[in-house]
C-alpha cells in the first residue's frame, strides 16, 4: 500500500504542470488562437518563479513571478498575432525558442541554488488517514489550484454568457464580429490567461516538484500540454483524465527503470512523447470519420473591417 500511495502521489505531481498549462491553452484555442509558444512560456515561468522565490523567500511570490513571466511572453505573442496579424504558428515557434534562450540567461545565476519547496497542505486527522489522507488532503497548493482551475473553466465555458461569446468567436470570428462582439479584446484576454497558466505550470517545477532550477527543465511538457488539448477534444472534463494519463506514463518509465526490467532507459524516457504521437494519430483517424471537434476558426488570423 505504501508503494501504491507513493506512485499515486508521483503521478499527481507529474500531472499537475501538464494540467495547468493545458487548461490555459484550452481557453486560448477555444477563442480561435493557436499558441505553440506554451513550452517557452513554461520555461520562462520556471526561471522567473525560481528567481522570485529565491529572492523573496516566498513560494507564493515565486508563483506570481512565474505567472507574470508567462503573461509577458503571451503579451508579445498577442501583439504579433492579434494586433499585427502575423502567422500564429510561426510566432509561437519563435517565442518557444526565445523563451528557452531567455530563461537560460535569467536562470544562469541560480543554477546550483536551492530553495524551500512549497509547503503541502496539512489538516489534522484528515491528512493522517491511511492511504487516502496524503492523496486528498496532503498536496501542495498547485494541485488544488489546477483542479479548481479546470472546474472554473468548465463553469465559465458552459454556464456563463462570457463563455458562450468566447466559444462563438472560436467557431466563427467573422459572425461574432458582425454581431458586435469584440473579437480581438476577447482573444487578447484569452491569450494572457493562457500565458499566465503556462507560467504557473512552469513555476510549479522548481517551486514544488524539484527545489532547484536547471535550464530546459520543462523537458517538452509544453508540447505535451498542447497535445492534451487535442486529446481532450477541447473539453475541460476530458483534460483532467488526459493529464493524469500522461502523468502516469511519465512515472511508469521511472518505476520501470527502478525495477530493473532491462528496457533501455532512452526508450523509457521517450515513452511519454511516443504516447503523445500515438494518441494524436488515433484521434485524427477518429475525427476524419466523425468530424472535427476543433473550433472552426482555430489558427485563422482576424482583421476587423475598417
Amino acid at each position: 500500500m505504501g508503494l501504491v500511495e507513493a506512485i499515486i502521489l508521483s503521478v499527481i505531481a507529474a500531472s499537475t504542470p501538464l494540467l495547468l498549462a493545458a487548461a490555459g491553452e484550452l481557453i486560448v484555442e477555444r477563442a480561435g488562437v493557436l499558441n505553440l509558444g506554451v513550452e517557452g512560456m513554461m520555461i520562462m515561468g520556471a526561471a522567473c518563479g525560481f528567481a522570485g522565490c529565491w529572492l523573496t523567500g516566498s513560494a507564493f511570490l515565486g508563483a506570481l513571478f512565474g505567472i507574470a513571466a508567462g503573461m509577458a511572453l503571451a503579451a508579445i505573442f498577442g501583439l504579433m498575432t492579434l494586433t499585427l496579424a502575423v502567422n500564429q504558428v510561426a510566432t509561437g515557434l519563435a517565442l518557444t525558442i526565445l523563451g528557452v534562450g531567455l530563461s537560460g540567461l535569467i536562470g544562469a545565476g541560480f543554477v546550483g541554488e536551492r530553495i524551500t519547496p512549497a509547503a503541502a497542505l496539512y489538516i489534522p486527522y484528515l491528512t493522517g488517514i491511511p492511504f487516502i489522507g496524503r492523496i486528498l488532503f496532503g498536496q501542495d497548493g498547485f494541485v488544488y489550484v489546477s483542479i479548481a482551475l479546470v472546474i472554473g473553466i468548465w463553469f465559465f465555458l458552459y454556464r456563463t454568457r462570457g463563455g458562450l461569446i468566447l466559444r462563438a468567436i472560436g467557431d466563427s470570428h467573422t459572425s461574432a464580429h458582425a454581431l458586435g462582439y469584440p473579437v480581438l479584446t476577447v482573444r487578447w484576454m484569452a491569450v494572457l490567461f493562457g500565458g499566465g497558466c503556462a507560467g504557473l505550470a512552469g513555476a510549479f517545477l522548481p517551486l514544488a516538484y524539484t527545489p532547484f532550477f536547471i535550464p530546459g527543465m520543462t523537458a517538452g511538457r509544453g508540447w505535451i500540454a498542447l497535445a492534451l488539448v487535442v486529446f481532450a477534444s477541447w473539453r475541460p472534463g476530458r483534460l483532467v483524465a488526459g493529464a493524469y494519463l500522461f502523468g502516469a506514463v511519465t512515472i511508469l518509465q521511472l518505476h520501470a527503470q527502478a525495477f530493473g526490467l532491462g528496457i533501455p532507459s532512452q526508450l523509457m524516457t521517450a515513452l511519454p512523447y511516443l504516447a503523445t504521437i500515438v494518441v494524436l494519430v488515433l484521434i485524427s483517424r477518429t475525427r476524419n470519420a466523425a468530424g472535427s471537434a476543433a473550433p472552426a476558426s482555430l489558427g485563422m488570423v482576424f482583421v476587423p473591417d475598417r
